[in-house]
C-alpha cells in the first residue's frame, strides 16, 4: 500500500510548480534533515519549480546546515504544501500551511490525529530522514541526489537513530544509509559539528551529574529552571539536551527532563525510556512521540511532579512483572 502512496506523492509533486515544505516546531535533526533534503532533491529534479523550506523557528544547535526560507503570503495561492516529521497539526512549525491547495503528511510518529489529503505514515521507521531515504531509492530513476542532500538526510538519521542504535533500527535503515554514503558525504565534518563541544558544555555536564534525581523505582529526572540555564548560558534548545545525559544509569528505564520556559509561562518536557513504552505518559501530559521518546508540556511544579510519579508507578509496574532490565 505504502508504495501507492509513495507514487501518488511524486505524482501531486510533479504536478505543482510550487512546493512549500516544512516540519515541526522546536526542531532536531531529523526535522531539518527531512526538510532540506527533500527541498534539495526537488530542486536538482525540478529546476523549473519553485520549491521553498518554510518554517517559523531554527535551531542554534543546527544552524551549521544553512536557513531557510521567507516568503510571501501569495505564494500559497494554488501551491502544494508537504509536512514532514509532524505527527498533529498543532506542532506545524507554519502556521500559513492552511492556506496551501493540498497538503502532503510524511512521518514516522504514531498516527494520532491524522491530517493531510495524502498521509505517509510509518511509524516504524527509525526517522523521518529514513523515508525520504526510502523515497529516493524508490524512484531514483527519476529524482537526482546531490551530497548536499544526502548529507541532510544521513544528518537526520544519524540523529534521530542516536547514531544508529534506536531498537526502530533495521537492516533496511542501515542499507538506505549505506547508499547515501556513496554521495560523498563529509562525515568528519559532520560529526563534528555535531558532537564536538566547548568547556562550558562539560561544566553544564557537571551540573547535570551533581543534580538528577531518582524515584525510588528508578526514574532519572532533572529541572532546568531558569536560573541554571542562565547560569550556563543555554537555549530552550539546549537545555532540553540535557535528557540524553541521564539514559545510561543502571537500573532507571525511564528518564525524565523538564525545562523551564518562562516566556510562555510553561515547563517542557522530554521523556527517554529503554524497554517500556511512554507515549501514553506523555499523552496524558499535553504531549505524544514515539514509544520511547516523548515530549509533553506541564504548566507547574505540582504537575511537574505528578508526571513524576506516574513515571515511577508506572516502571514499579513493568519491573514487578519484567526481568532482565539491568
Amino acid at each position: 500500500m505504502n508504495e501507492d502512496i509513495k507514487r501518488k506523492i511524486l505524482q501531486k509533486i510533479e504536478s505543482y510548480g510550487t512546493i512549500i515544505v516544512s516540519r515541526h516546531i522546536r526542531p532536531d535533526g531529523d526535522a531539518i534533515g527531512s526538510t532540506k533534503g527533500l527541498a534539495k532533491i526537488l530542486r536538482d529534479t525540478y529546476p523549473d519549480k519553485k520549491i521553498y523550506v518554510v518554517n517559523e523557528d531554527y535551531s542554534e544547535q543546527l544552524s551549521f546546515l544553512g536557513g531557510e526560507d521567507t516568503v510571501d503570503d501569495e505564494i500559497y495561492d494554488g501551491a502544494l504544501q508537504i509536512v514532514i516529521d509532524t505527527g498533529t497539526t498543532d506542532r506545524i512549525s507554519n502556521r500559513n500551511y492552511v492556506k496551501a491547495k493540498e497538503l502532503i503528511k510524511i512521518d514516522h510518529h504514531i498516527d494520532d490525529r491524522p491530517y493531510g489529503d495524502i498521509s505517509w505514515v510509518e511509524d516504524f521507521r527509525s526517522s523521518a530522514c529514513e523515508m525520504i531515504a526510502d523515497f529516493y531509492d524508490t524512484f531514483k530513476d527519476r529524482l537526482k541526489m546531490s551530497t548536499e542532500a544526502a548529507t541532510y538526510i544521513y544528518c537526520g538519521m544519524v540523529t534521530d537513530s542516536v547514531r544508529f542504535s534506536d531498537e526502530s533500527v533495521t537492516s533496511e535503515t542501515l542499507y538506505l544509509a549505506g547508499k547515501l554514503l556513496e554521495f560523498g558525504i563529509d562525515t568528519q565534518t559532520l560529526f563534528a559539528n555535531l558532537y564536538v563541544t566547548d568547556v562550558n558544555s562539560l561544566k553544564f555536564k557537571s551540573y547535570i551529574y551533581d543534580n538528577i534525581k531518582i524515584t525510588p523505582n528508578g526514574v532519572a529526572y532533572i529541572y532546568m529552571d531558569d536560573a541554571a540555564q542562565k547560569k550556563f548560558n543555554l537555549t530552550l534548545e539546549s537545555a532540553s539536551d540535557v535528557v540524553d545525559e541521564l539514559n545510561s544509569i543502571r537500573g532507571c528505564l525511564i528518564w525524565v527532563a523538564f525545562i523551564d520556559n518562562k516566556a510562555k509561562q510553561q515547563i517542557r518536557v522530554r521523556l527517554r525510556s529503554r524497554f517500556i513504552g511512554i507515549n501514553e505518559l506523555a499523552n496524558r501530559y499535553h504531549g505524544g512521540g514515539h514509544k520511547m521518546a516523548a515530549g509533553a508540556t506541564v504548566y507547574s511544579e505540582q504537575e511537574m511532579q505528578a508526571l513524576v510519579d506516574d513515571a515511577d508507578k508506572m516502571l514499579g509496574e513493568y519491573k514487578s512483572t519484567n526481568g532482565g532490565w539491568l
